[in-house]
């Protein structure tokens, strides 16, 4: 067998994301272009996509699967705007916690209301949080008796945020 054959022999699970350690494939001009219009407006038919980019809908289609296959496009979403929607308190948390503990915090983080992002870091404080929560008791509330409950947390600080906006983002188009 030779080298090619044992890549294409591989599982989907390993061409779906890249490996912790290793850098994923760089993606193309067109691919780049897509996530481009479907970041854009992720309601976009492959057929308008196609017509957009001047691609065949067979080729858009077939793109489109492999960046889902490769991991790249995990979803399609909506954007809310958390104040509109209620929740007008917003925070960052930063999170000590014990060491090796993070697999089991991460978890019961992920189960808790109003937090949009749970980063592991490399800072003085292990683990940062933003939060999306509807008043300042609700915030209290989840830093003081959810999130400093969970085994293995050592303490918390947080931030809160005056004003949100969105930066541009990635320039997926090349």
């Amino acid at each position: 067998m030779n080298a090619e054959d044992k890549v294409n022999s591989s599982s989907s699970d390993a061409r779906s994301a890249p490996t912790a350690g290793r850098s994923a494939a760089a993606l193309d001009v067109v691919d780049s272009r897509i996530l481009a219009a479907l970041r854009e407006d992720s309601r976009l038919s492959v057929r308008a996509l196609a017509e957009k980019l001047h691609l065949s809908r067979a080729g858009a289609y077939a793109r489109i699967e492999r960046l889902r296959e490769r991991g790249v496009i995990t979803g399609f979403t909506i954007a809310i705007d958390p104040a509109a929607a209620g929740l007008t308190t917003t925070a960052y948390v930063a999170i000590n916690i014990e060491q090796n503990t993070w697999r089991r915090v991460s978890e019961e983080l992920a189960t808790l209301p109003y937090l949009d992002t749970i980063s592991l870091m490399g800072s003085d404080f292990d683990v940062l949080v933003q939060v999306h929560a509807p008043d300042n008791a609700s915030l209290r509330t989840l830093v003081l008796e959810r999130i400093q409950a969970i085994p293995g947390v050592l303490g918390t600080r947080t931030w809160l945020v005056f004003d949100e906006s969105r930066g541009v983002g990635t320039p997926w188009e090349a």
